[in-house]
């Protein structure tokens, strides 16, 4: 047979054992571990990067509070209507949802909170708050910006999606319990699992801190009202003072974590509100005394309420006074512990590894805040991580998170945007070949 017949049959052959790489093939582990890097590349480009800092500050000049959040919701709807982006809104009042792929199962999710704080900004700059008395204190502007620019991400590598991608932006994180709210709705029935972030500005840029299980506490309010009888303090044996007995109040409160609490389960009683009388010489009829009370287990919190109460009406009633004590309701929910799923744990470590590198992804330790993303995490397997914003450059210590001299660090824009895309493709991917991409298991110790 001449070289040349051998070589037709040959070429016959390759063409009918071999198959071409398709859209429906599954990437190689190599394609799967180049997403996160070309995906950080991307978000770096000038074009992406400076449109996402005109959406934060934009969004930062016009801050808007829980529940108020209706031109940053109508700007988000506008930037995603833009990317051919389908979207609901609203939902849970202000909240709104995108939808990046196919429109069909699986779902997951990834989420941003919108909402600001009542704080007047003490920071000069050319996108200062324009709204008196409101201030993104806390990163949120930042938050959605890189929502934002993870939407553009994926709609520009909307070829990878193995499923629809959820974009929550949620309002009134801030005491609100937006997240509470936006599961109430029922828009997330269907999604299998989400991903959420929060800025840390102690945490170096270019860094992410993560864990499994319990990583934010869950927390609760509380007001009392402790009455007695009024009088001149000149006789106070004419009077019932309810000075003293909120004192008392106080000083046995703090005996609940002290006194009661396994020293290895973490918990946080703190009296944080006293108002009472207004001479120095005259006993009020009445004090009110308020705090918060934090744990990292549903079952320590539920207790840390009953005893508060308890104590508050029995040292009250020690000092012949009466007490009423209030939690928290509907529109201020108490927040239970944010526990994440450990295989998103190992899934989240996957894909930061492969952005990052292993040195950029370091343990986080537990912190006694508060943040709804555990609404989303009691119904479905939840991941929430911290992003580094500090800027290792700087000689003095960053203003902290609440505080009216905060300022987002915008070169952390890039990466929160893409890990959040990252996290979402891989996920999809990933659920494809049958990988662990959640238990939905919750754990309510550390």
């Amino acid at each position: 047979m001449s070289y040349s017949r051998w070589a037709f049959f040959i070429c016959i052959a390759f063409l009918f054992f071999c198959k071409p790489i398709s859209s429906d093939s599954n990437p190689t582990p190599k394609e799967l571990s180049e997403i996160p890097q070309n995906f950080l590349n991307f978000a770096k480009k000038a074009e992406t990067f400076d449109w996402m800092v005109r959406i934060r500050r934009r969004i930062h000049q016009n801050p808007e509070l829980a529940y108020q959040e209706f031109e940053t919701s109508s700007l988000i709807k506008q930037e995603l209507e833009k990317m051919g982006i389908s979207c609901k809104h609203p939902v849970a009042g202000t909240g709104l949802l995108g939808f990046v792929g196919s429109g069909k199962p699986p779902f997951v999710a990834i989420r941003a909170d919108m909402d600001a704080l009542a704080l007047q900004e003490m920071v000069e700059s050319e996108y200062k708050s324009k709204n008196d008395g409101k201030m993104h204190a806390c990163g949120h502007d930042g938050h959605v910006a890189m929502l934002l620019g993870a939407a553009r991400i994926l709609q520009e590598h909307h070829h990878l999606l193995k499923g629809t991608v959820v974009l929550v932006f949620q309002p009134a994180e801030e005491g609100g319990g937006g997240a509470k709210k936006m599961i109430g709705s029922g828009s997330l029935d269907n999604v299998q699992a989400i991903f959420g972030l929060h800025n840390d500005p102690l945490v170096p840029l270019g860094q992410v801190g993560c864990r499994p299980g319990p990583i934010a506490a869950g927390s609760g309010r509380f007001q009392a009202e402790i009455s007695g009888k009024g009088g001149h303090a000149a006789i106070p044996q004419q009077a019932i003072d309810p000075i003293l007995a909120a004192s008392n109040v106080i000083v046995s409160l703090q005996q609940l974590v002290s006194g009661e609490s396994d020293p290895l389960d973490s918990q946080v009683v703190t009296v944080a509100k006293f108002q009472g009388g207004g001479a120095f010489n005259v006993i009020p009829d009445s004090v009110a005394i308020g705090g918060t009370f934090r744990a990292f287990s549903v079952k320590s919190l539920l207790y840390l309420k009953q005893r508060i109460e308890e104590v508050i009406v029995g040292q009250a009633a020690v000092q012949r006074c009466n007490a009423t004590v209030t939690f928290n309701n509907e529109n201020m929910p108490m927040y239970p512990p944010t526990v994440n799923d450990r295989e998103l744990h190992k899934h989240f470590q996957r894909v930061a590894v492969d952005m990052l590198g292993i040195a950029k992804v370091t343990d986080y330790n537990p912190v006694m805040g508060g943040e709804d993303f555990s609404f989303y995490q009691e119904r479905l397997p939840g991941y929430f991580f911290i992003l580094g914003t500090k800027d290792e450059a700087a000689q003095e210590q960053p203003p902290l998170l609440h505080s009216p001299y905060f300022n987002f660090n915008e070169d952390a824009l890039p990466v929160g945007a893409a890990l959040h895309a990252s996290l979402a493709v891989r996920y999809l991917l990933e659920s494809q070949t049958g990988k662990p991409t959640g238990n939905g298991h919750r754990h309510d110790e550390l």
